[in-house]
Parts: C-alpha cells; structure tokens; sequence
C-alpha cells in the first residue's frame, strides 16, 4: 500500500510540474510522460496558451507541437507544405538514419501516395469486410471461451495480442504456427531501443526487422508465383504500383500494414477495458442497451488514441498562428492533444458511450493519410464487445496497466484482469 501512496505522490509531483514549468522548456514528446500517463496537462497547457509550440531540445531534436484539433486538420491537408515523404523523416517525431529510411505509402506524398495505398484498399471494402466479420466472430468467441475463470490473467496477452495478430496473419494469409512473429516485428518496428527496451541497440533493432523482410520476401516469391488472390501481399505482389517496389519501399509498407493492423486494434481492445473499469456507469450502460456498441467504439477510439501523433516536414518557410516555420522543421500533430480539444469536442475529458458525435476524433487521422484500415479496425473492436457481452456480466481489472514508452504508440503492455468463475 505504501508503494501506492508513493507512486500516487510521484505521479503528482509529475504531473504539477506541467503547471510551473515555463513554456519554453516544454517537451511533451518525452516517452517518459506517456509511460507514466503524466502528459494530460502538458497538453491542456499548449491548446490554451501556445497551441503552436516549438521545442528547442529534447532526444528527438527539435520539434514543433501543433495540439489543437482544427489546427491539426489544417496541417493534415496541406500538403504542399506538410510533407509525409520518407526522405525528409517520415510521420514520426523519432529521426531516422537517412540509409535506413524506408518509404510506405503513409510516408509519401501525392500523387506517389495514392497509387500504393490503392492497391490495398479492396481488403477494406464493405463486401470484404462483411467475409471477414464471420471469421472475426469465430476466432473472437474461441479466444474468450478459452480465458480462465477465477484468477487473473494479462488480457493484453491473452485477448488483444491474441486477436489482433491472427487477424494480421489473416489479411497477409501468414503461416499461422508463426504468427507471433507478426506482434514481434510491429513492437520491434516502432520500440526505443535502450536498456529498458525491446532491444538495447539500433543494430539489434535492424537485425530484427531484416529477419522480417527475409520472411516477407519468400512469401513473395511464392505469392508472384500464384494466380492472384485476396490477401495483402498477393495484392501487392501483383498490383501495378507496388510489384517492383525497392526492397526498402517493400520492408516499409509491410511495416506499415503490421503496426497499422497491429497497434492501433491491440491498444483500443486494451482501452476500451480499461476505460469502462474505470467508469463503471459507462459499463452498466453498455450491458443494459448492447446497442450502444455503434457508439461505444468510436467514442473508445478518440479516448485512447491509439497512435498520439503524426509528424511532417515543412518544405517551405510557412507562418501558421503566428508563428514562422522554417523549411525543414519537424511538425507535430498531435492526435491525443486533439482528441480532448474542447473547442471540438464536448466534454472532451468524459468518457460517453452514447456521445452524439462520437465520430468526431483523430484517431485515424485526417485527409488522403487517413487509416486504410479504420472500419476493420472498428468491425473486429464492435464483434469482440459483442461477444464479452454475451458471455459475461463483468470483467474485473485488478491492477494498474503498465504503458509502452512511447510518444508515438499509446498503448498497454500488460493489463491484469479477473474473470468470476
């Protein structure tokens, strides 16, 4: 108990450092703050009184912060100044080694942009995803039969990781005994390599991720080989966009689709969990009236943020809210500031199953760059609430979640939970 009182005072102490910090030694993309869910009031500060905020230092260099909701829609759609493109740094505030970037079609601009990511779209469409519904259900009611009853159990593990990676070995007809291989790349992809880390070095990271392209490459070979079929990588192997893709720009958009399917499913089914433990009168609500799925999703969505930024390059000297962007300055979205804007969305800081607008969020971004996957993201998040709730009247969370260090990803690593036999 002791512990608690002081990881509660610790957490404090963070938290009203927010409030006496000056503006200019802000940094809100510290992963720290995120591992410790001590980033709230950073960005309650910004939207109020710097809304368009340059860091000068911090481990990612320097960065603008762009935090308020319409602003960030306004730097999403323009893009003949904005730019994704992979050569200048890519979507996140975390630089890469210019000889290591790999372009995907979320990291370049039109009209490069359009043609790749048309090649993947017909996974996404309504006839396809009702075909994938009747296996997302299966696989959904196996996995929650399976659960223990009566002792706790790391739902992250056992239910978020679970699920979203077979879905993902689904969309890329993966072999299924090595599925897991899938949650390992998608982690590995965007983790901070440290001692703390995934991997302790850059060197390891990259090691992991060639292992990734090697595999992905002989399924190639054999997807080239076959008629065309309706999984992600036959239509990339045989789309006119991407079928002599560079190795690079290849091991980019495969990363692209494992982290887009991976994380941002994983982190919402961990979430949504979460959020209703944490406001039981949301969860009585949702098991009085099951209809309020239709809600309740994209309300989750916008609460959890699952990816809380995208970054761009300015590719010209821009003034925007006053301030003077320079060619080449790194801009930050960021989503998870947004999604709690109250200038956009009512009661930002409530968690409402029935909201009126509850499509009203970031989540999946904005304009051209917006989520390919974003309704099979909703689909597999509104069957597995439908099945909990057939199954069960309550699920206990038991302990604190532990976060991912990340600016980028916002996730849980671990969440204990306990089922009543």
């Amino acid at each position: 108990m002791h512990g608690t009182i002081e990881s509660a005072a610790k957490l404090d102490a963070l938290r009203e450092r927010a409030t006496s910090l000056p503006l200019e030694q802000f940094d809100p993309g510290d992963p720290e703050l995120f591992r410790t869910d001590t980033f709230w009031p950073y960005f309650d500060r910004l939207r109020r009184e710097d809304p368009v905020h340059y860091c000068k230092d911090s481990m990612f260099g320097p960065y603008w912060s762009v935090t308020r909701y319409n602003d960030i829609m306004e730097i999403e759609t323009n893009h003949s100044v904005f730019s994704s493109a992979s050569s200048l740094g890519g979507i996140t505030i975390r630089d890469i080694d210019p000889e290591l970037r790999r372009e995907s079609f979320i990291s370049m601009d039109p009209p490069r942009h359009a043609a790749q990511r048309k090649t993947v779209a017909p996974m996404f469409t309504p006839t396809h995803l009702d075909n994938l519904a009747l296996s997302i259900r299966e696989r959904s009611a196996e996995c929650l039969d399976n659960l223990p009853r009566g002792e706790v159990f790391d739902w992250v593990d056992h239910v978020s990781i679970e699920l979203t990676t077979q879905m993902l070995a689904v969309l890329f007809d993966f072999p299924w005994e090595d599925r897991r291989k899938l949650t390992r790349w998608s982690d590995i992809a965007t983790t901070i390599p440290g001692p703390d880390g995934l991997v302790a070095t850059e060197d390891e990271r990259q090691a992991e991720l060639t292992e990734c392209a090697g595999y992905f490459a002989r399924l190639w070979k054999e997807r080239i080989a076959q008629p065309p079929k309706s999984d992600l990588l036959s239509m990339m192997a045989h789309g006119a966009a991407t079928r002599d893709m560079d190795a690079k720009n290849f091991l980019g958009n495969l990363v692209l689709l494992i982290v887009g399917g991976n994380d941002t499913t994983r982190n919402t089914m961990s979430g949504s969990l979460h959020a209703l433990s944490q406001h039981p009168e949301q969860y009585r609500k949702l098991r009085e009236n099951p209809a309020l799925l239709d809600s309740f999703v994209p309300e989750v969505i916008r609460w959890q943020t699952p990816l809380a930024h995208m970054r761009r390059t300015a590719l010209a000297d821009f003034e925007f809210r006053g301030r003077q962007i320079k060619k080449g300055d790194k801009v930050v979205m960021w989503y998870v500031s947004g999604n709690r804007d109250a200038d956009a969305i009512e009661k930002p800081y409530e968690f409402i199953i029935d909201r009126a607008r509850p499509r009203t969020h970031l989540s999946f971004g904005f304009g051209i760059h917006r989520c390919v996957g974003l309704r099979l993201a909703e689909l597999q998040l509104k069957i597995i609430w439908e099945e909990i709730l057939r199954r069960f009247d309550h699920i206990d969370v038991v302990g604190e979640p532990k976060r991912v260090y990340s600016s980028f990803v916002k996730g849980l690593e671990t969440l204990p939970v306990k089922i009543t036999a």
